[in-house]
């Protein structure tokens, strides 16, 4: 009875360590230790750089037959009436708004204005115990527990507390979040399995 008593004396040690050591900054998390016990820490909010899936709406102002709306391809790219191939991979719809201004005004019209709306991001990926694991439309103000639902929640093997996400794909270095993180497009999320 002893012995139990102090195997569950050490797990609620355990849990109460780990309940209370979140953190501001990011940590990396080394992939060989994933089944260790990682403390989440909470990610800075990210500008939205466009990217190949995003599908976005262009208006140029008094010329609407230059304007419509485009799917980015593989390389970040789509073409324009007039100036062709345009590569928006890695810009803001502000700086895509100015790039456009700039190669419109060069030739092709007087003092341009251009307005760009994203209307489709790019989509997110869930893995791990989750029931659906796959990628998943991305929506504004989206959490890593909206992720988790949208893929049919957890197994019953699920680690609910901390959850693995990778900004910027899956070459991206692992970092332990909780629940509450707003996600990104783009962002890769792991559900681990627990080990108790």
């Amino acid at each position: 009875m002893r012995r139990f008593l102090r195997g569950v004396w050490a797990v609620a040690l355990t849990v109460m360590a780990l309940a209370g050591c979140g953190g501001t900054s990011q940590v990396p998390v080394d992939p060989s230790q994933l089944a260790a016990p990682n403390a989440p820490v909470e990610l800075p909010e990210v500008v939205y750089r466009l990217g190949p899936g995003d599908k976005i709406r262009v208006i140029v102002f008094r010329h609407e037959d230059l304007s419509g709306e485009f799917a980015l391809d593989g390389t970040g790219s789509f073409s324009m009436p007039l100036i062709g191939e345009v590569r928006a991979n890695g810009f803001t719809a502000r700086e895509l708004e100015q790039h456009l201004e700039q190669r419109y005004g060069d030739g092709y019209l007087v003092e341009p204005k251009v307005s760009v709306e994203i209307l489709t991001y790019r989509p997110f990926y869930i893995l791990g115990e989750v029931n659906k694991p796959g990628a998943y439309e991305y929506e504004n103000g989206m959490t890593v527990l909206n992720a988790v639902a949208l893929a049919g929640g957890f197994t019953y093997r699920a680690k609910q507390d901390v959850f693995l996400l990778q900004r910027g794909g899956a070459n991206a270095t692992p970092v332990a979040v909780t629940g509450n993180t707003r996600i990104a497009p783009g962002d890769v999320i792991t559900v681990q399995e627990r080990f108790f």
